[in-house]
């Protein structure tokens, strides 16, 4: 079983379906969205517990459970061939994100969400040297983790080639990229590919890509929060899709 920890994780969690084995609610706990929860309980007879505040914190991993936390059935990952075939079957553009052994799971949280908030059909990682499903990234997510499919693959080079052949363009965001976000086409089947937040992309990932982008940096840093990086690259995907480079 895995655990769901927080208000809203577990609210999207119950409206999605996925099978709750209890429900552990401080309490204390008042407000909408507990009595929201335990109405959604109710009409899935799911079991709920009323606990301890250090009952909860004994048991949270995210140190964010907002008074709840639920023991679900655990997440799965889609094959990669399942999520190609999904995505062509969702959008006749479809918008995949690849993170390339991005290890922080709120990056990861939030590059779920804002996937899913920008209508993206999945997001790819690599089975080692990732960061996975876990609370904390469930937590981040805001319940997105629900919702979009993750595929996990063991190699990302061979996966893009993959993706490729099946028509999809593949954009790298890094610094070296010879042209911003904005003046590159990003229409079409899309694949964008985030590195990780120290190294950013592999070498080898890199040089898979058909194109490299940059985002303007007008300050004094030079780079972006992985998961800033993802949403300005996928709003600006969704917005080429919908008017046009």
């Amino acid at each position: 079983m895995a655990k769901i920890e927080g208000r809203n994780p577990v609210i999207e969690a119950l409206k999605a379906g996925r099978r709750i084995e209890k429900i552990m609610i401080l309490k204390t706990a008042q407000g909408r969205s507990i009595e929201q929860i335990e109405q959604l309980a109710r009409q899935a007879g799911v079991h709920i517990e009323q606990v301890s505040k250090h009952d909860l914190t004994n048991l949270a991993d995210s140190h964010a459970h907002q008074g709840v936390i639920a023991f679900a059935e655990a997440l799965s990952y889609w094959k990669l061939e399942q999520l190609i075939s999904h995505a062509k079957e969702e959008s006749d553009n479809p918008l995949l994100v690849l993170l390339d052994e991005l290890k922080d799971p709120h990056n990861f949280g939030a590059i779920l969400r804002s996937a899913n908030a920008a209508g993206a059909q999945g997001v790819i990682i690599p089975s080692r040297r990732s960061v996975g499903f876990s609370p904390v990234v469930a937590k981040a997510s805001a319940g997105a983790v629900e919702y979009l499919p993750v595929a996990q693959v063991t190699n990302l080079s061979r996966t893009i080639e993959r993706l490729k052949e099946e028509g999809f363009w593949i954009a790298g965001a890094d610094i070296a990229g010879e042209q911003f976000h904005y003046q590159a086409d990003l229409t079409g089947s899309l694949g964008l590919v985030i590195g990780s937040e120290g190294s950013g992309l592999r070498r080898l990932v890199k040089e898979k890509c058909d194109f490299l982008v940059r985002l303007p940096m007008e300050g004094q840093v030079d780079s972006l929060n992985a998961s800033v990086a993802a949403g300005i690259l996928l709003y600006e995907a969704q917005r080429q899709q919908k008017v046009g480079n």
